[in-house]
């Protein structure tokens, strides 16, 4: 069940329609620190006890456990939280006894802005900021997301793909397509080179002359001792 901290985004899928999840968004760690940090003042509160007259135990017990509930139910909050991207839209579905589902269709997500604290480019995590054509309630902002930067291309690449087609065989076929071209370029850099074959130059020669020592070639321009009837 959503009480223990699974809100089970499957059931919002469009089964019928070919929807699937493309990536489920839980929020980072970062998001109930201070949570934990809540939870973990409950042990200062306890020890007051030491100091207190027995008439007054009662009240760091109930402060100690008004923390630890506080905390908790901070805690299950962001574990309920979730931002799911499919091949159709964005929703997000947060609430723990009140279940509240934004949804918004890809077509209409005009920009997305991603912002990164200091502490946030230190811990891994960062603010999503969409700009929407109807800007959707409970979807502009969505705080403390892992990875953002992937996370930003995977919803980039959603709706580039969505574009084209959203449908099931269009993201097998393209994603079939990109391992093919991993592989190919993979086993292009691990083959090892063509060995390069010199061939032997070949030195045109001269074109030998149709005299040869055997036989002299006969001499035009000499003037050979002719009859005197030929001279003539």
């Amino acid at each position: 069940m959503g009480f223990f901290g699974d809100p089970r985004v499957e059931r919002f899928l469009i089964a019928d329609e070919g929807e699937f999840v493309v990536d489920e968004v839980r929020k980072h760690w970062a998001a109930v620190a201070g949570a934990i940090l809540e939870a973990l003042a409950a042990v200062p509160v306890l020890l007051l006890i030491l100091v207190l007259p027995s008439q007054a135990y009662w009240v760091p017990l109930l402060l100690a456990l008004g923390l630890v509930v506080h905390a908790s139910w901070r805690i299950m909050g962001a574990r309920m939280d979730r931002f799911v991207i499919t091949n159709m839209r964005v929703f997000r579905v947060h609430g723990i006894l009140t279940q509240n589902i934004a949804t918004m269709p890809l077509a209409r997500i005009l920009d997305i802005s991603v912002h990164r604290p200091l502490i946030g480019r230190i811990l891994g995590y960062g603010h999503f900021v969409f700009e929407s054509a109807a800007q959707e309630q409970g979807l502009r902002d969505i705080r403390f997301v892992p990875k953002p930067n992937e996370r930003g291309l995977t919803i980039q690449r959603t709706i580039q793909r969505a574009g084209l087609r959203g449908s099931a065989q269009a993201w097998r076929e393209a994603d079939e397509r990109r391992g093919r071209e991993a592989a190919e370029a993979a086993a292009a850099a691990a083959a090892p080179p063509t060995p390069t074959v010199a061939l032997p130059s070949i030195v045109p020669s001269s074109s030998p002359s149709s005299d040869t020592a055997e036989f002299p070639s006969e001499d035009h321009n000499t003037t050979a001792e002719m009859p005197w009837w030929r001279s003539q």
